[in-house]
């Protein structure tokens, strides 16, 4: 009699933990859907970014870093500090302004608000496209040696950014969903809409802690109906790259005293 009230004990107890499992798997299912159906971009891109290594695993990083001939570009994923450092010259946004330091004026060239996140982005892709305040807009695909990649137009919402009017399209290979290509318009000096767009070829690519990062990426010239014919310019390369999820300190991203 004891044996038999032990065991019914001990199938309750069992009973009761399997009931437990099945509700906490069950609550674990139902807060997965939950993040599913937060996500606002269209089910193609949530495939782009899957072979990418997966959205999550992007918004866990907290900073990448990577070279870009001799400049460090650093970022800080969250807030979206940057630093561009170089042997004559850095450059960066701390929060809330673009700051430039020289060795000797005139080292830099070029404008600092519209280079200082401009490889970050390039670098980034495709995972800067899952950013707030975007607009998805399915597109023609382009062909390039006998295979047609389709793409995605993404836009901005006014005042999104410093550039809410450029645009970007991202073509993507049809078998294995890898990115392949990137269309995108410059308005920063215009302040104006414009159909005018770039195009770079994405090259090669590496597994950076579970993060396929480009390695190469090539501009490339277009015809008429908008679709790649030959390399525009020299291979731009990048190097050491790092993914991190532990932060640095804003004094990182702030300018040199001196």
């Amino acid at each position: 009699m004891k044996k038999l009230i032990l065991l019914l004990i001990a199938i309750t107890v069992i009973s009761c933990k399997n009931e437990t499992k099945k509700e906490s798997s069950n609550k674990e299912e139902v807060q997965e859907i939950k993040e599913v159906k937060k996500e606002k971009f269209p089910e193609e891109l949530g495939k782009v970014f899957q072979a990418h290594g997966g959205i999550n695993a992007w918004r866990k990083a907290q900073v990448l870093s990577f070279n870009k001939g001799e400049e460090v570009i650093t970022t800080d994923l969250q807030s979206r500090k940057i630093v561009v450092n170089h042997s004559k010259y850095s450059l960066g946004f701390d929060g809330k302004e673009v700051w430039l330091s020289e060795d000797e004026k005139g080292t830099f060239k070029g404008n600092p608000e519209f280079y200082y996140n401009l490889y970050f982005y390039f670098y980034a892709m495709p995972f800067v496209l899952s950013d707030d305040g975007i607009v998805y807009e399915k597109v023609d695909a382009i062909s390039f040696e006998g295979t047609d990649f389709p793409g995605y137009k993404i836009s901005y919402k006014a005042n999104v950014g410093t550039s809410p009017d450029d645009n970007y399209i991202i073509y993507y290979n049809p078998t294995s969903y890898q990115m392949e290509w990137l269309a995108y318009t410059v308005t920063f000096n215009s302040k104006e809409p414009s159909e005018k767009y770039n195009l770079i070829k994405y090259n090669k690519w590496e597994n950076v802690n579970g993060l396929i990062l480009p390695q190469e990426i090539t501009w490339f010239k277009k015809d008429d109906a908008g679709n790649p014919t030959e390399p525009a310019k020299p291979v731009t390369v990048f190097t050491l790259p790092l993914i991190s999820e532990a932060k640095l300190a804003d004094s990182f991203y702030e300018k040199p005293a001196n």
